[in-house]
């Protein structure tokens, strides 16, 4: 299935998708050596976004989060692409320097078609 919406970060893809209906701050939820969730609170918590193709609403928290989604990548534990409902500008940055593929302003709302490990 293909999936339209403004491209943020150039790139194709293949995965299994992870899906969160939680924003995501790369700084502080997650651990940057392995790609787990950490956050008591999330709805991931204790999943991997490794090598998946993560789907959240948007993101939140520090500017360091760019810098973090980088780190990720270096260590081999980042998502394959990410596709938000509205990029903000911290996780537009890591994608970008990270080579991660991001869309964000889909044409219809990925959350009624798509399900975890589509």
């Amino acid at each position: 299935m293909k999936i339209h919406g403004r491209v943020i970060s150039k790139g194709s893809v293949c995965g299994n998708l992870i899906i969160s209906k939680d924003p995501i701050s790369f700084f502080g939820m997650i651990n940057k050596n392995n790609g787990l969730i950490i956050d008591k609170k999330h709805d991931l918590y204790n999943k991997s976004i490794k090598n998946k193709i993560l789907l959240f609403p948007y993101g939140c928290g520090s500017t360091v989060g760019s810098y973090i989604l980088y780190q990720m990548k270096k260590n081999n534990v980042s998502p394959l692409g990410i596709i938000n409902i509205k990029c903000e500008t911290i996780i537009a940055i890591g994608a970008i320097m990270s080579g991660i593929p991001l869309i964000d302003s889909l044409e219809i709302n990925p959350y009624s078609i798509l399900k975890d490990g589509d």
